[in-house]
């Protein structure tokens, strides 16, 4: 592990050539055309381009305005909008236009709705089931709060797979996510898994965590059943944001996701650059072989 100082620069590792290819360019004019939103854009995500051009893209349902303030994530927090219940089929046109061979969908929280945008949730997964039958899903969704009914609606939907994220270890839950708890994300977790779904979660590195911790946090989603789990690096979006603590090395990375092997995940993705939706169509094939 490198430990870095304010100011410092980036190591070579991290360094991304910025996308600006047709194909690239095309995605991202349907996409604002269909007045969509997507985690690729919002979250400054440094694999768009690789993603886009592998035929799979990461839409954000339920508006850009999310009611936590997570002190890594650069999505807007606020007082959400009006529910857009034509989202659902926008989606799914634009991935059948799009000729995605693997959709991922998330959405802000929505914890100013009653049943935390599980209907919208429910009726976007069976729009683009409906529209696009070849195209395999996976969905990664909020904690709900916890209630597992809603939670069940989705897992009913059937998605290929369901993806919750931890985001980091139990040390520092508190600080970097805002009102989501370590132990909530674990059980809604180990509801999917029970449920008999895919079950997928992800962390990010560099935010102060040691590797005892990650160890850990990699034994308590293995517990409850989770199958597949991404590793990443944590970058700063902007000043407002929790600096980086850390880089990890590509090395470390290495020997997590090694580690993560033997203990019993099904496909472990991780690297500097890895997002939750990285490689994503992969993690299914994986998982049927």
């Amino acid at each position: 592990m490198v430990k870095i100082t304010r100011r410092i620069s980036k190591p070579d590792w991290l360094k991304i050539q910025l996308p600006n290819t047709a194909d690239y360019n095309w995605m991202h004019k349907t996409i604002r055309d269909h007045k969509l939103h997507t985690i690729c854009t919002s979250g400054k995500c440094p694999n768009a381009a690789e993603c886009w051009g592998a035929g799979t893209a990461t839409f954000m349902i339920l508006g850009d305005v999310c009611t936590r303030a997570c002190k890594f994530c650069n999505v807007k927090t606020g007082i959400p909008g009006a529910v857009d219940f034509k989202e659902p089929f926008r989606i799914a046109r634009s991935i059948q236009i799009m000729k995605l061979k693997h959709a991922v969908i998330t959405s802000v929280d929505r914890d100013d709705l009653p049943d935390g945008g599980a209907s919208v949730w429910v009726d976007t997964i069976q729009k683009v089931k409906e529209l696009n039958p070849s195209t395999t899903m996976e969905v990664l969704i909020p904690d709900f709060q916890g209630m597992t009914n809603l939670v069940q609606r989705i897992i009913d939907a059937q998605p290929e797979v369901i993806s919750h994220n931890v985001e980091t270890v139990r040390r520092l839950t508190p600080r970097i996510r805002s009102r989501a708890k370590y132990d909530v994300s674990l059980s809604v977790l180990k509801h999917i898994a029970e449920a008999g779904a895919i079950a997928k979660s992800g962390i990010m590195l560099g935010l102060g965590e040691t590797q005892e911790e990650v160890l850990e946090t990699m034994d308590d989603l293995a517990a409850v059943g989770v199958k597949v789990l991404t590793i990443g690096q944590y970058l700063q979006p902007s000043v407002q944001h929790l600096e980086v603590q850390e880089y990890i090395t590509p090395e470390q990375f290495k020997f997590y996701e090694t580690e993560g092997l033997k203990k019993g995940f099904k496909f472990v993705e991780s690297g500097p650059l890895v997002r939750s939706s990285y490689h994503a169509e992969r993690h299914i094939n994986a998982l049927k072989a």
